[in-house]
């Protein structure tokens, strides 16, 4: 278990993870999707969890790979350079201008910082695009770690939805003007 210091701010970037990558994750061959992500990927990349959302993400690149830019990324220490998750959003801009965020985070490196590293490289890259209006986290009442993660980021409590197979998840969601003008707050009190 690493025990280095909460004070110290994460920094994180993101590696692509491409179809073929996604897709030998999937098949959990963890050296063929370190190979073509060219990062050395941790195990959790082939828990069962993992494979099924790296084959769902797969697939949609398959059916569009313009969602490349938007999806599933490895996210990357900086500057060790070790793995510590993967993050994303769920897909490109809806005709709303609405993208959905999701990170997870390697069990060794919980509790490190890394996730709200990885909530702020997102919310960066979602806010730096033009047709991107709000970004919306979807989140399990019981994550209570996850809830902790987004507090602070400007996510207003919206509604709640589920189904039988997801189970029931509270939906927060940040217009993406609120999270230019948070940066804008911070820049300024530097």
């Amino acid at each position: 278990m690493h025990s280095e210091p909460l004070s110290i701010p994460r920094r994180v970037r993101f590696v692509e993870l491409g179809e073929k990558a996604l897709r030998a994750l999937a098949d959990g061959d963890l050296a063929g999707g370190s190979t073509e992500a060219g990062v050395a990927l941790d195990e959790h990349f082939v828990g069962d969890r993992a494979r099924w959302i790296f084959g769902y993400r797969a697939a949609q690149l398959a059916e569009d790979p313009s969602a490349a830019p938007w999806i599933t990324r490895a996210a990357v220490s900086e500057p060790a350079g070790v793995v510590v998750g993967d993050a994303g959003f769920h897909g490109p801009p809806d005709e709303a201008g609405m993208v959905e965020v999701g990170f997870t985070v390697v069990p060794a490196y919980r509790r490190q910082g890394y996730a709200r590293a990885m909530l702020t490289a997102l919310l960066v890259r979602a806010a730096a695009e033009p047709e991107v209006r709000t970004v919306r986290a979807r989140i399990s009442p019981d994550n209570t770690t996850s809830l902790a993660t987004i507090a602070g980021f400007g996510f207003t409590r919206v509604g709640e939805e589920g189904d039988e197979h997801d189970g029931r998840f509270i939906v927060f969601e940040v217009p993406t003007d609120a999270i230019r003008a948070g940066r804008q707050r911070t820049a300024q009190d530097l």
